[in-house]
């Protein structure tokens, strides 16, 4: 299925993407079964909200090794690890606000893998029944900050840096994915999710003997070499096979 969050008049309500339009469900995605209502909304009309309300987003970094290789880093022997605030959860459609104590933002694009049910000290093998499915995300990076801060969180933590959607999907293999970004239509990062250095099944096993991964949480699987600067105006997509197009336009913030 493809599960859609979207605002109504009642507020945020989940529904299932159909062709041309959204069955709204009574209930969430990290219910047992989804339960549908006898209520619609046509996809053109519908506003999305990010799929996700996640407590937090769990980002790893340097996880295709043509990133490392284009920042001159070492290729990781474990996970590098760094979360968003849900406070920068963005929408499908919404602006990214360009910090104006930022002087190059970028994009990032990534798988995100969005967790079901409650996973502690997850095994690999169990690891993918903790996993609801998946969807895009945008990790959103003020560029010159992060090195001057020794950590990431400043440059990565900004209001709107973590644009997520449009939908979440159980029908794709999380492992093999086409992977693109494009900048007011000109392609940046292309590559594919069997690049990954560690795997998901091991990312979330790995991050469930850290920390308890809630329903919703986010675990963003890393971005591909090509990244490049952003500027007000811009429009950015992300395009994942079988996930559809996150898009988003810059803003300033004053």
């Amino acid at each position: 299925m493809k599960y859609v969050r979207v605002k109504t008049d009642k507020g945020a309500r989940y529904g299932i993407l159909k062709k041309g339009f959204i069955q709204l469900m009574e209930n969430t995605p990290f219910d047992s079964s989804p339960i549908l209502i006898d209520e619609a909304i046509r996809s053109e009309d519908a506003v999305l909200l990010p799929p996700a309300p996640f407590s937090k987003a769990v980002c790893i970094g340097l996880n295709y090794r043509d990133h490392a290789i284009e920042f001159g880093l070492p290729i990781p022997e474990s996970p590098v690890v760094f979360l968003k605030p849900s406070t920068a959860a963005a929408a499908p459609e919404s602006a990214i606000i360009y910090p104006s104590m930022c002087h190059r933002l970028d994009y990032e694009a990534e798988l995100a893998v969005v967790i079901r049910k409650k996973a502690k000290n997850v095994s690999m093998e169990d690891a993918l029944s903790y996993v609801l499915g998946y969807t895009i995300a945008n990790d959103v990076t003020a560029r010159d900050l992060q090195p001057k801060n020794g950590q990431w969180t400043i440059a990565k933590g900004f209001d709107t840096f973590m644009p997520l959607g449009p939908y979440i999907s159980d029908e794709v293999d999380g492992s093999s994915l086409m992977i693109t970004s494009r900048v007011n239509g000109e392609t940046k990062q292309m590559s594919n999710t069997s690049n990954l250095i560690f795997s998901i099944p091991y990312l979330v096993s790995y991050l469930s003997h850290v920390m308890t991964l809630l329903p919703g949480d986010v675990i963003s699987t890393g971005t591909p070499g090509g990244i490049s600067g952003m500027q007000p105006g811009d429009r950015v997509e992300i395009e994942i096979e079988g996930l559809g197009i996150l898009a988003n336009t810059i803003i300033s913030e004053h």
